[in-house]
């Protein structure tokens, strides 16, 4: 599997054979690898230089993969970009404890190379949709105390700037940009990651409690991303 670009991967990991491993098989993908094996050094390296992707397992020296991956969605050069999550743990209550950290795909080991290089190339392709420009240009929204600059990709909640991952963002421009329209997990899933063949229904859940935990003044009754029960999601009624 090819690369059409010099895409650039960070890969923060402990064991020097996967690190040996993943410098050996992303670079013949034509990748250029950067690596570290513990957390601190990790989050500064990510911090102060954009990489394409980051590889970030989630048991590491120094820092947690958690912790840095929070730390990386709060500020930094990469704060935007792509982060895939190793971890040996294979449960679902650890899968969503990365997503919900602002992981954008997960990986259980032992994993086949092979796979792990798809995500990635699917992780990228997403993210170059979304990094590209549209069309025809977004509008503003302005939706009972939510406030959405497409352009800017920048959201105020009651006069407040929140931070968004680029999924959590355009999944709630979608849904507020319809007000009372519902979405179907399914539906949310084709529009917000597309082609990506590695995401689930479960994500859109994870994602949609992280909004929630960021917009709503009480997350467990929530005013502006409302269920829809058996159906999915959508945003409330416009004022």
């Amino acid at each position: 599997m090819g690369s059409t670009s010099s895409n650039t991967v960070l890969v923060i990991e402990d064991e020097p054979a996967i690190r040996d491993l993943l410098r050996l098989h992303f670079g013949l993908a034509g990748f250029t690898v950067e690596e570290t094996g513990d957390g601190r050094t990790g989050l500064t390296r990510a911090r102060a230089e954009r990489f394409d992707v980051i590889i970030l397992d989630v048991m590491l020296p120094g820092l947690d993969g958690v912790t840095v991956c929070r730390a990386l969605r709060a500020e930094g050069e990469s704060r935007d970009s792509p982060i895939l999550m190793l971890t040996a743990r294979d449960r679902e209550s650890d899968k969503v404890l990365g997503l919900e950290s602002g992981a954008d795909d997960y990986v259980a080991k032992p994993f086949g190379v092979r796979e792990l290089l798809a995500r990635v190339q699917a992780l990228l392709r997403r993210n170059r949709r979304a990094m590209a420009a549209p069309d025809s240009t977004p509008s503003r929204i302005q939706s009972r105390s939510l406030s959405l600059d497409p352009q800017k990709r920048q959201a105020r909640v009651r006069d407040q700037d929140i931070d968004l991952t680029k999924q959590e963002f355009d999944l709630l421009y979608l849904l507020a940009a319809r007000p009372g329209v519902v979405f179907s997990r399914a539906a949310l899933l084709q529009h917000v990651w597309r082609d990506d063949a590695y995401v689930t229904e479960r994500t859109v859940d994870t994602v949609i409690s992280r909004l929630r935990r960021k917009v709503e003044q009480d997350p467990q009754d929530p005013e502006l991303i409302l269920t829809a029960w058996g159906v999915g999601y959508k945003f409330a009624d416009a004022d």
